[in-house]
């Protein structure tokens, strides 16, 4: 994958499928069969990707909407996306 910054466009994989388990999420990858669980905030960043968006709007989201430093939430957004 290549470099993620602030400015990056990013969208969820048509490759994946997901469940929301009551305000967390799972995520299946479809070619390798890998889960992923994502908690409270992992979800809601992964229900923002359903539409095409740019990393420093997710961050703005988040911090939004969640009691979190914006270096950590810049850090952890980025982390993920990855």
């Amino acid at each position: 994958m290549s470099r993620v910054t602030q400015q990056s466009a990013v969208v969820a994989s048509s490759r994946q499928v997901s469940s929301d388990l009551g305000g967390e999420a799972v995520i299946l990858h479809l070619e390798s069969g890998v889960y992923f669980g994502l908690n409270e905030v992992g979800a809601a960043i992964w229900a923002l990707l359903r539409e095409p968006k740019v990393v420093g709007e997710i961050e703005q989201a988040i911090l939004s909407e969640f009691n979190v430093d914006a270096e950590r939430c810049q850090k952890d957004v980025i982390a993920l996306l990855r």
